[in-house]
């Protein structure tokens, strides 16, 4: 067997934001030797009291790592990594690169195909549940690439994750992610008129909200109330209407609901502000 095919253990970082600290020291907990890299200076001590090694360059960290897990945000950034001048340009035949990110499908696909003939297995990997769930390491995590690859990464990504859905080919798990989104979205904004219509009409909001979750209008984030930042909403919906438009599909109600998450997100759970 290839050393590079062996057991994973020494696990990459790139991305030490919201997000990323709370798997970086799940991963550490878990056994792995866990790298870090982030363009943020000040992020190297809380990645370090986690358990993380902090890497003073992409190239140090790519080196060694037999899986890279990358957490930028936007489409661009991870273009920009897998560049001819790009941090990952000199990865080693055999890492598997995990795209945590939520991005367009195409940009996955295309990046693992550039990858691919250098060796290197891309696999995106996007999660669910927010920020409680990345603290209490019970993510969700949709996994779109190879089944082999997957299965060799899939310790790493259970020292996180409480659930684990292979979902197809390469690209599929940003698919499922937009299609997460697009729900949760939903639910967000119907939470909010739901409760602020029922406050306006005399009723405890929160006495109804705990009602409603034993009702058919239980939802996630009526589960999780006032837990959402909602800092990606607005991305998240673009990203879809891209990929609708990409298809030739009317998708009117993510349309509008991304236009009411803009104006929701400076009033969000404030339902005496909300409608008003």
């Amino acid at each position: 067997m290839n050393a590079r095919d062996a057991a994973i253990r020494k696990v990459g970082f790139i991305g030490a934001g919201r997000m990323g600290q709370p798997m970086i020291g799940h991963a550490a907990r878990k056994g792995f030797d866990v790298a870090v890299y982030d363009v943020d200076p000040g992020k190297r001590a809380p990645v370090e009291q986690r358990g993380g090694h902090w890497q003073p360059s992409l190239d140090a960290l790519g080196r060694d790592s037999q899986a890279i897990l990358v957490c930028v945000g936007y489409d661009r950034e991870l273009r920009e990594l897998f560049s001819a001048q790009g941090g990952l340009k000199d990865v080693k035949a055999g890492t598997i690169v995990a795209i945590l990110s939520t991005v367009h499908p195409k940009t996955v696909t295309e990046l693992a195909a550039i990858a691919a003939r250098r060796g290197v297995h891309v696999v995106d990997s996007t999660v669910c549940r927010g920020g409680k769930a990345a603290d209490e390491g019970t993510l969700l995590s949709f996994v779109g690439g190879d089944a082999t690859v997957v299965e060799r990464i899939r310790p790493v990504l259970a020292a996180y994750s409480a659930d684990i859905v292979h979902t197809g080919p390469v690209g599929t798990a940003q698919v499922a992610k937009a299609a997460n989104n697009m729900i949760m979205w939903s639910c967000l904004i119907a939470n909010h008129e739901a409760l602020a219509l029922a406050q306006r009409h005399g009723m405890d909001a929160e006495k109804l909200r705990e009602a409603l979750l034993m009702s058919s209008g239980d939802n996630y984030v009526l589960r999780n109330w006032k837990q959402n930042t909602m800092a990606w909403a607005e991305d998240d919906m673009e990203i879809v209407q891209q990929m609708a438009a990409q298809k030739g599909i009317a998708l009117p109600q993510a349309g509008v609901n991304r236009e009411i998450c803009r104006m929701l997100k400076p009033k969000r759970f404030k339902l005496d502000e909300y409608g008003v």
